[in-house]
């Protein structure tokens, strides 16, 4: 399950449901999440979000995005709330699409792997069902040994709901967990969230991962 800068890009394997329209492509990009996918602990206020979509080539479409990443928020809580944030994003758009990033409060709100692999399920599920194109970006390491134990196995359930889907998936958590840049950088801070250095290491993963084939963007 390791993947790193060396290795391959994951393979993307489109929805059935999702198609992209004929005429100008005018994609709306909802990016739904936690404190992480917020940027909360970076100093230049950017996280990965921003770097990502800074650059991302649009070749010609036009691409809003929208950052609505809620700090504290746990799956349950991004379940319930895409629901109602999303569709006034998304009016008059002609692509919809969902960009997924939770789990790391669930450890800390009691919530068991199995609910939150739920939890995830059901947003990939009802994206499907109405014509949304999905995208997870998965939890990311701690300082704390005990603290990753349980973010590996979320972050394997993860990766397991969404190659079940073909959604693509990106893995955080193996890159990560033993990169001296990212563990210098929680180290700076409260252990947990990265500063500047950190979150750019986060966009080069969503980066290289099958991100410009999931937009359908490729030159």
């Amino acid at each position: 399950m390791t993947t790193g800068p060396d290795q391959a890009p994951m393979e993307f394997t489109p929805s059935a449901e999702f198609q992209v329209t004929d005429g100008p492509r005018d994609i709306g990009v909802c990016f739904v999440g936690d404190g992480f996918v917020a940027g909360y602990g970076d100093p230049k206020a950017l996280g990965w979000v921003s770097r990502v979509v800074g650059r991302t080539p649009t070749h010609g479409a036009d691409l809003t995005a929208y950052n609505l990443g809620v700090r504290g928020d746990s799956s349950a809580e991004v379940m319930n709330r895409w629901r109602t944030e999303c569709p006034p994003r998304w009016e008059d758009r002609t692509e919809r699409r969902l960009v997924i990033g939770v789990g790391a409060r669930d450890l800390d709100g009691g919530i068991s792997t199995a609910r939150s692999r739920l939890n995830l399920a059901n947003v990939l599920d009802e994206a499907a069902a109405t014509g949304i194109a999905t995208f997870v970006v998965g939890p990311t390491p701690t300082l704390d040994t005990d603290e990753n134990a349980r973010l590996q196995v979320l972050a394997e359930a993860q990766a397991d709901v969404c190659s079940r889907r073909g959604v693509p998936y990106v893995d955080c958590f193996f890159p990560l967990r033993d990169h001296e840049q990212w563990q210098s950088d929680l180290a700076a801070g409260d252990g947990v969230h990265p500063g500047q250095a950190g979150y750019g290491l986060i966009a080069w993963l969503v980066l290289h991962h099958g991100w410009q084939r999931w937009l359908q963007l490729d030159g």
